[in-house]
């Protein structure tokens, strides 16, 4: 099959990945910081030398503040749950995925309220005048991704960022379709929380993903419970990570994650990043010459998009053009709303959705002149 839905997850995984879960699991089974014996110490070797690695890739010098969890989704939650209060404002972006919408729209029920920002395409100045319109003085929180999942469009958000700092406002950067792409560097940046998938640009396992914390303003317990230190007390630890880390975790998805991190490293990320664009790019040239193609973006580079292109074929349904590529080309793509209504309401592709064609370090030119040719035998 040629796998085309990286956007989802990335696959196939590279090999040091693959063997690094498998080794975790048959040799270093122990559950890390619960026990004395050796290979519970070897466990907590492997979970300490993981967060050492995802903290160096994303310049965090303190790395008890990369918290490991389930997905980025999980990552969100704990931000946005565990900072608002009763009468707080949010600002989001019009592309925000509904990780970070429906929680606010949960949030609703407490009193707090959040208004929509509209991202303009190639245009950060204009942009950024849309965020800084929606600023009112009870605005705590900025929620807002570093690039669209269904348009590959990048929001400029280390600006957003620092102009929110200029108003007291803290802010949480979606990177789910960012981080292991675009170069993330916390070491000198106005990003309070950061929040990633290990399973797409970071090549990890599924259920694997971290909230960085890079501020000293520490969010509430999202759960509380066991977590192998300070275990006489029946209060939650304050210490990072430990304060969000409660219960087993996965290890082996971690030190998955970790190897991930070390194949984006070995490949070099800007390379990928070059590389991925330049296959998106060529979709995009031959799909914007069939007449029946409607692709929905401008003319993608390195400056304002990620590597995502979404598509629809004129008078067919967006899941039938997805299911004739699957069924009779052999090509995954995704279709649909993507989980991103906000962005489709955008692009004015709600009721219809979008194919979305999203490619890998190990996506091939053949893979994508494939997939230019099954579309021109569709339309």
């Amino acid at each position: 099959m040629i796998y085309l839905d990286n956007g989802a997850t990335t696959f196939p995984k590279p090999a040091g990945v693959i063997n690094s879960v498998g080794n975790t699991l048959r040799n270093y089974g122990a559950n890390p910081g619960r026990g004395g014996h050796r290979l519970a110490m070897k466990a907590s070797e492997l979970l300490y030398d993981a967060r050492k690695n995802v903290a160096d890739f994303f310049g965090v010098e303190d790395s008890s503040n990369v918290i490991f969890t389930l997905n980025c989704t999980t990552s969100l939650n704990m931000v946005i749950k565990g900072i608002l209060k009763k009468g707080d404002h949010v600002i989001i972006s019009s592309y925000e995925h509904n990780a970070a919408l429906r929680p606010l729209e949960k949030l609703k029920e407490k009193g707090i309220t959040y208004s929509v920002a509209e991202v303009f395409e190639k245009d950060n100045e204009k942009t950024l005048a849309s965020f800084r319109e929606q600023i009112r003085p009870n605005t705590r929180l900025l929620v807002c991704t570093y690039a669209s999942n269904v348009f590959g469009i990048k929001v400029p958000v280390e600006r957003i960022c620092a102009l929110c700092h200029q108003y007291g406002i803290l802010t949480c950067v979606d990177a789910a379709q960012a981080a292991g792409i675009v170069p993330i560097d916390l070491s000198d940046s106005s990003i309070d929380y950061l929040c990633i998938a290990g399973h797409k640009g970071l090549y990890g396992p599924m259920g694997t993903g971290a909230l960085i914390v890079n501020c000293d303003t520490i969010p509430d317990t999202f759960i509380e419970g066991g977590t192998g230190s300070n275990s006489a007390s029946s209060e939650q630890p304050e210490i990072l990570p430990d304060r969000f880390e409660s219960g087993t975790g996965n290890l082996s998805g971690v030190v998955g994650m970790s190897n991930g991190v070390n194949f984006v490293r070995s490949r070099g990320q800007l390379n990928l990043y070059n590389r991925e664009m330049q296959l998106i790019q060529r979709a995009y040239k031959a799909l914007s010459k069939l007449d029946k193609v409607i692709l929905y973006t401008e003319y993608p580079d390195m400056d304002y998009y990620v590597p995502v292109l979404s598509f629809n074929i004129k008078d067919m349904d967006s899941e039938t053009v997805s299911q004739i590529l699957s069924s009779r080309f052999n090509i995954a793509t995704r279709a649909g709303l993507h989980c991103a209504p906000l962005a489709h309401t955008t692009k004015g592709t709600l009721d219809i959705g979008t194919v979305r064609v999203v490619p890998s370090a190990f996506t091939t030119l053949n893979d994508i002149n494939s997939l230019i040719s099954a579309v021109c035998n569709i339309k």
